[in-house]
């Protein structure tokens, strides 16, 4: 099967995770006026699935860590589709809850073992294009699965939009039985090993770079809506081009970002984490004039997008055997990023200082995620300057 056929189907899953992720956040209110609760009482959905995310990406990584890198992800979109064929039959928002926490156990893992998939079957010299093309699911899903689903949610009941996803979920088990290899080639490790990657000072450095360096990209993202109304003084109809703008960023860093990864290494994480500070300084300084401002959130996210495929391969290459915990602890870096963003951008408006201050803050945090990687670079020079003076 064609290296494109099988990206393309990795991506689909991708696609159908990102879409049930971020679709919660537009359908909160028929979500809540449905199950009889508040609208805060039901933004814990949105919670439910990240604390999912995180829990699920390095116990699946370990527990599964002798399983067919195939089997496993079969598995991993059988459960998926599992938690949201779930979610659509909840009655009852702990029910809702606990379907929620389904679905995201298996995000982190999925995208984890995706992104090793690809790189396996790209070789040397284009991983992390490989890499950056199934993250094109995620950003895919902001640009059409994430607006689609939410006319649907809207015009049809909140159900009818996790019914797509549902249907993604099934059409993805299917195509990864059709088109994914044996990978009998591809190494498997055990828990210890896996378990043994997390004494490594480079995978903490790593996932560090992308909880602080994507924090800041987090806190513009959950404010922009805000940020355009209020300061730009655009309508509310304006906000779904910016976002589809920002996916479209997205779309657009996960393609360039692969290719530098795979010419430049490291400073291509470097090279997003500082461009996504100058963009969301620009940001700051022109969201008061309106249209400009949409372009800008092109740019943001674009930026910050580029770093994600060279901090994926980074984690692979720094992992050695522990490859799968490392790869899936990504994803739970990014959610604790985005829930970090979006609290610390909160905080900042709640001292005062507007909606203009989450932009400015995710800069300083782009900024922070920068000098996190100059600091892992520098220590893994010195372990291996000393590696090679000791041998």
């Amino acid at each position: 099967m064609p290296l494109a056929v099988v990206i393309i189907v990795l991506a689909l899953g991708g696609f159908g995770i990102g879409t049930t992720e971020f679709v919660a956040m537009g359908l909160l209110p028929n979500i809540a006026d449905d199950l009889g609760i508040d609208e805060p009482t039901a933004g814990h959905l949105i919670s439910a699935y990240a604390i999912g995310v995180v829990i699920g990406a390095p116990v699946i990584a370990v527990a599964a860590a002798r399983m067919s890198r195939r089997t496993l992800l079969i598995s991993l979109m059988v459960a998926f589709t599992v938690g949201n064929a779930l979610s659509l039959v909840a009655q009852s928002y702990g029910m809702l809850m606990v379907a929620r926490v389904i679905a995201g156990l298996p995000h982190g893992a999925y995208f984890g073992v995706a992104a090793l998939v690809a790189a396996h079957l790209a070789g040397p010299g284009r991983r992390a294009q490989a890499v950056g093309q199934v993250m094109l699911g995620l950003s895919v899903a902001n640009v059409l699965g994430v607006p689609a689903a939410t006319w649907l949610g809207q015009h049809f009941g909140w159900r009818s939009a996790v019914a797509m996803v549902v249907v993604i979920g099934v059409v993805t088990v299917a195509a990864l039985w059709k088109v994914v290899p044996s990978l009998s080639d591809m190494v498997t490790t055990d828990p210890r090993t896996e378990l043994a990657g997390l004494k490594s000072r480079q995978i903490w450095l790593t996932l560090v770079v992308g909880m602080v360096g994507f924090g800041g990209f987090f806190a513009f993202y959950t404010y922009l809506n805000t940020a355009l109304t209020s300061l730009g003084g655009l309508a509310e109809w304006t906000v779904p081009i910016a976002l589809a703008l920002f996916g479209l960023g997205m779309v657009t860093g996960n393609i360039v970002g692969g290719a530098l990864a795979d010419r430049f290494g490291d400073r291509a994480i470097a090279i997003g984490m500082i461009g996504a500070a100058l963009a969301l300084g620009l940001f700051a300084l022109v969201v008061t004039t309106g249209w400009p401002a949409l372009i800008v959130a092109f740019l943001v996210g674009s930026a910050g997008s580029t770093a994600i495929p060279g901090l994926q391969t980074r984690l692979m290459d720094v992992a050695q055997e522990a490859q799968t915990i490392a790869a899936a602890l990504n994803h739970s870096a990014l959610n604790v990023a985005n829930a970090l963003g979006a609290w610390v951008g909160g905080v900042v408006i709640a001292a005062g200082y507007g909606y203009r201050a989450p932009s400015l803050v995710g800069a300083l945090f782009a900024l922070g995620g920068a000098v996190v990687l100059a600091v892992a670079v520098l220590i893994k020079r010195r372990e291996d300057a000393a590696v090679v003076s000791t041998g």
